[in-house]
């Protein structure tokens, strides 16, 4: 018996990866196909196939060489070696916009509402520009865009949306009753910080349907990253009066490796600088896709198109001590799941509720919020930017003291 044991277990290995191959090619050959199933199968094809939330981060981290040197070629050339050491000093990126306000709003005299400015202040692409977008690209393969909504988790309650992986089940109507781990003050001093850990994620210039072989979507030009994102969040934060600092330290370029660790030591330093601050948003993008064909997810509002969002809440699942209050931020990212919802049912994906803490030990109101992915457009990101941040001035006025 003893001599037939490993045989066994072998067997049993080959028979589990012979199963696995062949879902995985099950899966890959519906989304390829073009013939039309039933959605649900579409769907769950999808979800096997595709990464999501958390899982694109595991597939960057363990693709980290070959990330770093795409990176690089965003603006340096590929036989410029670079290392961790050699990163510039970004820090003096911070703006504090609380002063900040259009000349346009000023000739108008428009006053803000109590969830910010009133409009967006949209840059839709002509058709001038798309057509020399077309011709730079001329003789290059063009592989499609589809756009695609997800608005159910595995538990809810009412609108209240989450995809639970944790280690651990959540009530979620308890949670929403519960009080959250801050509260917002009356105060000229900075209450909410806005960060980027990977800063140069960027998206589409353009809503063409359709994207070229050349791209790629790493930046390191701010109105094309994640960067333009975070600043409609802290327009609307700070036009409501909640100060707000937006920092676009270059955490991920020249170096993917140790991204988290540089934008924790930012995260540190304003923390240490301004006690005040409650609030911490590491804002990035998903990828959802393979190099021939890209899903972006969309959602309706005020008559525009936007890129779907998901906030990301983790949980404490090894005991650490340093992630002890983790239900607060949990909290914290229902709160917005339910505040998204009265302004737009589509607005959010599910909540990613799952076994991670990507710094969000830093304080009780620290979140991780993907906007789109990199097949969205920078308009329908810019504009959920600004959703999100009339969104995230309904929750922070309610927990003002």
């Amino acid at each position: 018996m003893k001599q037939r044991k490993p045989m066994i277990v072998k067997w049993c290995v080959r028979i589990g990866a012979a199963l696995l191959s062949g879902l995985g090619v099950f899966c890959v050959a519906v989304r390829l196909s073009g013939v039309e199933l039933r959605p649900s199968i579409q769907l769950a094809a999808a979800e096997l196939a595709m990464p999501t939330g958390n899982a694109a981060y595991s597939r960057f981290e363990k693709l980290e060489p070959d990330i770093q040197t795409q990176a690089e070629q965003v603006s340096v050339p590929k036989t410029e070696k670079r290392s961790e050491e050699s990163r510039p000093d970004e820090k003096n990126t911070a703006q504090t916009s609380s002063d900040k306000q259009t000349a346009q709003e000023k000739k108008s005299g428009k006053e803000n509402d109590k969830s910010g400015s009133n409009t967006f202040e949209a840059h839709d692409a002509t058709k001038e520009e798309i057509a020399s977008y077309d011709k730079e690209h001329e003789g290059e393969e063009q592989y499609p865009v589809h756009e695609f909504t997800v608005t159910e988790g595995n538990c809810c309650f009412e609108d209240v949306q989450v995809k639970n992986t944790a280690s651990a089940e959540i009530d979620i109507q308890e949670e929403l009753k519960a009080p959250l781990g801050f509260t917002i003050e009356k105060t000229d001093e900075p209450q909410v910080l806005i960060y980027h850990t990977h800063t140069t994620e960027s998206y589409l210039p353009y809503d063409t349907g359709y994207f070229y072989e050349s791209f790629f979507p790493r930046s390191t030009e701010q109105s094309e990253n994640v960067c333009a994102v975070g600043e409609e969040i802290a327009k609307q934060l700070n036009a409501a009066g909640i100060k707000t600092i937006h920092d676009t330290t270059l955490h991920d370029y020249p170096s993917y490796s140790g991204a988290y660790d540089r934008s924790l030591e930012t995260i540190e330093e304003y923390l240490r600088q301004y006690p005040t601050i409650k609030v911490v948003l590491d804002i990035h993008r998903d990828g959802i896709g393979t190099d021939t064909e890209k899903y972006k997810p969309v959602f309706t509002a005020e008559g525009r198109q936007g890129a779907q969002m998901m906030v990301l809440a983790g949980y404490n699942y090894d005991d650490s001590e340093e992630f002890a209050d983790w239900e607060y931020n949990l909290r914290f990212a229902l709160r917005i799941q339910q505040a998204a919802a009265k302004r737009c049912p589509e607005m959010m994906r599910p909540v990613n509720f799952s076994d991670f803490m990507y710094n969000m030990n830093v304080n009780t109101g620290s979140l991780l919020i993907e906007v789109g992915g990199e097949a969205n457009t920078i308009e329908e990101a810019r504009f959920s930017g600004y959703m999100m941040g009339k969104v995230l001035c309904d929750v922070l006025k309610d927990s003002a003291g």
